[in-house]
């Protein structure tokens, strides 16, 4: 949503609505608006597999998220139907985040896929009422509860081509965004990508938000106006853009002795909304590189680690340095069925551990020829 950090006051209570992730006042004078970070519930990521691995997926896929991460990798897949479910939460379980996807092949060169997302912060107060403006008293019954949520729908297609290793998929995706009852909003994007795969080298590009996603925002200003304070500016409707970025990712499976497997990742991941505090950072394209690492034994037992998100943080002190976001994975495939977990760091300030524990579970069943057997 376009960012909204606006406090409501009312007597001796100042009210926020949830985490800054709603409206901004700043779009009350402008009809279209480009902030940074627009959507930026479409990229915590999907499967635990992935965010053990440091999110780097996009040339990995061989499941039902290959719908998320590129939809050409769909066409990887295992299994004739598969399925995928995560539970996440982050900062100490406030936010929920909430993931499932299903793909099935049409023929032997085109795959389908959908995928749902939700991200959300439940049961958030509204204090305003609390106060008796008039004898200062106090009434717990006029509190009310409301939710600030962020979904998704993700239709997708990818289909093989020639020369053989060779795919791509788009996806067309509907977001629907909601404050309560104070505002919401609805948007349309598209995705596209391609993936290459040749002698155990795995190579992926995609696209998102393409040809920008456009966010339709409808906002109730008199629930605003009532307890604004003097000087805050009421948002109105306003049309928010997601801008593109891309993401090129690389990979390669080694065999090793024992039954044993190593795959070696990397994404270069690009935003094009303005200068970002990422390694590779400039007004027009910041890049931010990320590395992962699966090693796993007679394709049953998995171990997983990736770093990326490095940033220049500011310390106590007033010296910078660089520091990255580091995480950690594990996983078991048996008979179609996939148990994954991660474990990652969301804040790269070194005082304060805010670890986010995330849990997928994934189901492959019926045979299907031209899948591509390298990992679960």
């Amino acid at each position: 949503m376009p960012q909204f950090s606006t406090a409501i006051r009312f007597g001796h209570v100042t009210w926020a609505l949830g985490l800054g992730l709603v409206l901004a006042a700043g779009a009350a004078h402008a009809q279209t608006n480009t902030p940074k970070y627009s959507n930026e519930f479409m990229n915590l990521g999907a499967g635990a597999r992935s965010l053990g691995m440091g999110k780097v997926q996009v040339s990995l896929a061989t499941d039902a998220t290959a719908g998320y991460w590129n939809p050409a990798a769909l066409t990887n897949l295992n299994a004739k139907y598969d399925g995928v479910l995560m539970h996440s939460e982050l900062f100490s379980g406030v936010v929920k985040n909430e993931y499932a996807a299903f793909a099935m092949p049409l023929d032997e060169k085109s795959v389908i896929g959908a995928t749902l997302l939700r991200t959300g912060v439940d049961n958030i107060a509204d204090t305003r009422l609390l106060i008796n403006q008039y004898d200062g008293s106090i009434d717990y019954s006029r509190i009310t509860y409301f939710s600030v949520a962020d979904y998704a729908l993700l239709l997708s297609y990818a289909r093989k081509l020639g020369p053989e290793g060779l795919s791509v998929g788009a996806n067309a995706k509907v977001i629907y965004r909601n404050v309560g009852s104070y505002a919401n909003a609805y948007g349309f994007g598209l995705d596209a990508g391609v993936q290459y795969n040749h002698k155990g080298w795995r190579l992926g590009l995609m696209a998102r938000d393409i040809t920008t996603t456009f966010n339709a925002w409808s906002v109730d200003a008199d629930k605003f106006k009532a307890s604004a304070a003097v000087g805050d500016k009421i948002p109105v409707n306003a049309t928010e853009i997601t801008l593109p970025r891309l993401v090129l990712g690389a990979g390669y499976q080694f065999t090793l002795p024992a039954q044993f497997t190593a795959l070696v990742a990397a994404d270069l991941e690009a935003t094009t909304d303005g200068q970002r505090n990422t390694l590779v950072s400039a007004k027009p394209v910041s890049v931010d590189p990320r590395l992962g690492l699966e090693v796993g034994y007679h394709n049953l037992v998995y171990l997983r680690g990736g770093v990326g998100n490095y940033q220049r943080i500011t310390n106590f002190d007033r010296k910078e340095q660089w520091k990255g976001q580091y995480s950690l994975g594990a996983g078991v495939a048996f008979s179609g069925l996939r148990v994954d977990l991660a474990l990652s760091r969301l804040a790269l300030d070194a005082t304060t551990n805010v670890n986010s524990l995330i849990v997928s579970l994934g189901y492959g069943f019926g045979s299907r020829a031209g899948g591509l057997r390298m990992t679960n």
